[in-house]
């Protein structure tokens, strides 16, 4: 098969569109024949030789894809060849062939192009295990989505206004906010251009927060809280290292926890296949029905996948970047 390899740590010029190796389907696995593989921030880390995937996992780039089963592993059950899927990937998704878990495996819903549906299991499996399984966001609360307008950010406002919750996003330009605003953000916030902290005082604070910056904004989304609040981080865009005010986090009775969705198991508490079944379950009708949609922003061969990358280190996209594999 081919797939893209790297053939060194650094800008986008170090992946390469070459022949390398069949993967066999383990235990409990499948082969699925690749159609599209979504871009996602944690490959151009791992690009650049600072996030490095899981032993167990390949090397090639690619947390997510959707393709066709063509072949199944010992144990599999429930699945068939022939299948169109999606799936949550440790790695191996820029490539014509990848072994994958069954138990990370989702149907494409019927009507789903098969393109826009490689843009979905990264973004589903983070947006509900963080706001539903990790923050409990429930209707009527007040959320706070940072990054509006990136692939996490487009899901994660239709997810919570399905579950009626109120959604205050921020993003770097009126545009952006614009299209929030489609999707149903209420509160929006241009972070060149305000403070998210004060505009959220004046709505009485964030029960949740759901944040991809990390360390740069850790002090500010503390005060940003409103009692009993949670803060949830799933990035590190502005950094490792920061601050915490303890004595406002306890003031406000708030809970900080910070999640990883690659590094965890496959299988038991907290694991992927958990976090893929509650999806499919809870998730999963809402997207067949059409109440929640993949937002792809752009689609671009394979062959340019140096050209996704690019797109995504200048934040110009709005939504998901797909890399077609095949027709």
């Amino acid at each position: 098969m081919r797939a893209i390899e790297l053939n060194g740590f650094g800008g986008p010029e170090v992946m390469e569109w070459t022949v390398t190796v069949d993967p066999e389907p383990g235990l409990g696995e499948v082969l699925v024949e690749v159609v599209a593989a979504g871009v996602n921030r944690a490959d151009v880390l791992q690009r650049r030789g600072f996030y490095h995937p899981p032993g167990d996992a390949s090397s090639v780039l690619g947390l997510e894809c959707s393709g066709t089963i063509v072949q199944l592993g010992a144990g599999v059950e429930g699945w068939q060849v022939g299948d169109r899927v999606c799936a949550l990937l440790s790695g191996g998704g820029y490539a014509e062939l990848v072994a994958v878990p069954a138990t990370q495996l989702l149907p494409i819903p019927d009507g789903l192009d098969a393109v826009a549906a490689a843009g979905l299991p990264e973004v589903a499996a983070t947006v509900w295990s963080n706001l539903v399984l990790t923050a409990g966001l429930r209707a009527g609360q007040l959320v706070l989505i940072h990054g509006g307008g990136s692939g996490i950010g487009t899901h994660a406002i239709q997810v919570a206004r399905q579950l009626g919750a109120r959604v205050a996003v921020t993003a770097g330009s009126d545009e952006k906010l614009t299209k929030c605003a489609e999707l149903g953000a209420e509160l929006l916030i241009n972070y060149r251009t305000q403070d998210f902290v004060a505009e959220l005082a004046g709505a009485g604070g964030a029960d949740v927060i759901l944040d991809n910056m990390g360390a740069a904004y850790l002090e500010r989304n503390v005060e940003a809280l409103a009692p009993h609040g949670k803060l949830v981080v799933i990035g590190m865009q502005g950094g490792v290292t920061g601050t915490l005010e303890l004595g406002t986090l306890l003031r406000k009775w708030g809970t900080v926890q910070a999640t990883n969705l690659r590094g965890r198991p496959r299988v038991g508490p907290g694991s992927k296949a958990e976090v893929v079944a509650a999806v499919r379950a809870e998730l999963w009708p809402l997207i067949a029905a059409g109440e929640i949609v993949p937002v792809i922003s752009e689609e671009l061969p394979i062959t340019e996948a140096a050209r996704a990358h690019e797109l995504l280190d200048d934040a110009s996209t709005f939504g998901k970047v797909v890399l077609r594999v095949r027709e």
